[in-house]
């Protein structure tokens, strides 16, 4: 915590020290400033991911609707945060959400952003100011222990549909311990487990590095499936859908099927690639979030907040919807995912 922190210190001088308006060599979508129209930029921290892409889909059609022009910046590091906002005052820009690449970057960026006179909102991850608090930016995000609770109660009861007996199965988690929304996603899930009387001590929970990937959550799961050997049955839960299918891959490596194996995700987007394979997988279920409501939605009050002076709520919670193999297609496509 003492080394992020200074961290953090380090890019927040770097943050104030730069001049607002310099365009930046290294980010997309750029062109020439026009003074009649709203432009916006949408930040993401992994612009690689299915869930920051739809994110951008669905901004763009708020875009397309109310006539303005919609930046999309990946900015995966604060260098290339600091490079973006540069880039976006040298536009002309009035206003900027983001998904940051560190929650402790929070005061340096709303600085810069006031330096710039530009409006900000948060997305997915919320801004940690001085004392681990929540700082006071408009955000939408998901209402992550509640959705933790909706993947312990699928769990749970497939579990009690194929008829597994409690001594027989184990349950783990992968997660990034050190980011908020991650750690109540998990935390969430473990506590309906626990509530429905699975044995705390047959609950393990794996650390992730800062970047959440399906091969990192493949070696922390690993390293979970070594210490905990001779289990017939395995419940898997996580932060996302990459840590969950790093898990389930673990657990093939290791010669588990999708007989022995109950894996549920969080965002549906990615783990719909085993839904697709002929043969199904331990990849049983996912807590499909909307991307549309954190796009579109985040979008549309940026761009009320800066024509109509309405500034957006708060905070905004988003829930999301269990779906299967037998029916993502559907409810995917109902979404305006497919």
């Amino acid at each position: 915590m003492k080394m992020t922190g200074l961290i953090s210190g380090v890019c927040a001088v770097t943050f104030l020290l730069a001049g607002c308006g310099k365009p930046a060599a290294t980010t997309a979508n750029t062109g020439t400033p026009d003074k009649n129209a709203v432009t916006i930029g949408f930040l993401v921290k992994q612009p690689d991911e299915p869930w920051f892409r739809n994110e951008w889909k669905f901004a763009q059609q708020a875009a397309d609707k109310y006539g303005f022009k919609l930046v999309k910046i990946g900015t995966q590091d604060g260098e290339k945060v600091l490079a973006a906002i540069d880039n976006l005052a040298a536009l002309g820009a009035k206003g900027f959400i983001i998904c940051t690449p560190n929650v402790r970057l929070g005061p340096a960026i709303a600085a810069r952003a006031k330096a710039c006179n530009m409006k900000l909102m948060t997305v997915d991850d919320r801004f940690v100011g001085t004392g681990d608090a929540f700082m006071d930016v408009p955000h939408m995000g998901i209402s992550a222990g509640k959705i933790g609770n909706a993947v312990g109660e699928a769990l749970w009861e497939e579990m009690q549909r194929r008829g597994w007996k409690m001594e027989d199965t184990s349950a783990m988690g992968i997660t990034q311990k050190q980011l908020e929304t991650a750690r109540e996603r998990t935390d969430g899930a473990t506590e309906t487990l626990l509530a429905k009387g699975f044995p705390k001590d047959r609950v393990y929970i794996g650390p992730l590095p800062d970047k959440s990937e399906v091969s990192t959550a493949f070696d922390a799961a690993n390293v979970l499936l070594t210490q905990h050997q001779g289990v017939k049955n395995w419940l898997v839960f996580g932060m996302n859908d990459e840590s969950v299918l790093g898990g389930v891959r673990a657990l093939e490596g290791r010669g588990y099927t999708a007989d022995n194996v109950i894996g549920v995700g969080i965002g549906g987007s990615t783990g719909m690639v085993d839904w697709k394979k002929e043969k199904p997988t331990g990849f049983y279920a996912a807590l499909l979030i909307s991307p549309k409501r954190h796009g579109f939605e985040t979008a549309e009050l940026m761009y009320k907040w800066i024509t109509e002076g309405v500034e957006p709520p708060k905070l905004t919670l988003t829930s999301g919807i269990l779906i299967r193999r037998d029916d993502y297609q559907k409810i995917m496509t109902e979404q305006g995912l497919l």
